[in-house]
């Protein structure tokens, strides 16, 4: 009975947390969109209803790309890359970091109901806290001024932030809390490290041989993907009719 309510209490502090952290970061897109609106004397250039399907289409494409996971050579199989950031990315430039943080929230919670969860709902929250620290601070460059330069400086931004913070919140938080959550012991976590690179012997020497290469990848392909795509599908975003 006592392991099954501290399974219960850890569950639910798992929960709260991100909870916390999604509101947090709505808060931070909301705040800087708005900000920049009013410096810019921006007005909205896509009808509610127009941007509401926007968001639902983008997410929609963007949960069955997640469908499709490639394994890496360098890293243990619960590091798989996916492309579903690339139209999320698409949708932040088009309408802003608030539609951007929408729809990576929705590509999840579709994802969940078509297949559900591996990884105890760790994976699919990191999949959404890492997908922001790209897509929240590439969309708010380029929000500020769109041009093809603001979008290259606002990627490459994305992808420095993503490959910092995705790297450490996985070695302070998001693998600690798999191992607790998920019932598998942290060796057994390394040693799925050590088996593709031998020089994998620790939780730090995991993210730096697995996570950081799979976020620079990630944040990579998703740039060299919305910069060559973007022109060509903004000007149908942008269509209020």
């Amino acid at each position: 009975m006592s392991s099954l309510l501290e399974t219960a209490k850890e569950n639910l502090q798992f929960l709260g947390v991100c909870l916390l952290i999604v509101i947090a970061i709505f808060l931070v897109a909301a705040f800087t969109e708005r900000w920049i609106q009013r410096k810019n004397q921006l007005s909205g250039e896509v009808s509610p209803a127009r941007r509401v399907a926007i968001v639902g289409v983008f997410s929609a494409i963007s949960a069955v790309l997640m469908l499709f996971e490639l394994p890496l050579w360098f890293a243990p199989g619960f590091y798989e890359l996916d492309f579903s950031e690339i139209p999320v990315m698409i949708c932040a430039f088009s309408m802003g970091p608030v539609a951007g943080v929408t729809a990576e929230l929705c590509k999840v919670l579709l994802k969940l109901v078509i297949k559900g969860t591996s990884t105890a709902f760790v994976g699919d929250f990191a999949n959404f806290v890492v997908g922001c620290t790209l897509v929240l601070p590439a969309s708010m460059v380029y929000y500020r001024k769109k041009s093809k330069k603001m979008a290259i400086i606002g990627l490459g931004l994305g992808t420095l932030i993503m490959t910092i913070f995705g790297s450490s919140f996985n070695a302070l938080y998001l693998i600690p809390k798999f191992s607790q959550l998920f019932g598998m012991p942290m060796e057994a976590i390394i040693g799925m490290g050590t088996a593709v690179n031998s020089h994998i012997n620790s939780v730090w020497t995991l993210v730096l041989f697995a996570v950081v290469p799979f976020n620079i990848l990630k944040g990579l392909a998703v740039s060299l993907a919305t910069v060559l795509l973007y022109k060509h599908i903004s000007p149908i975003l942008k269509r209020n009719g």
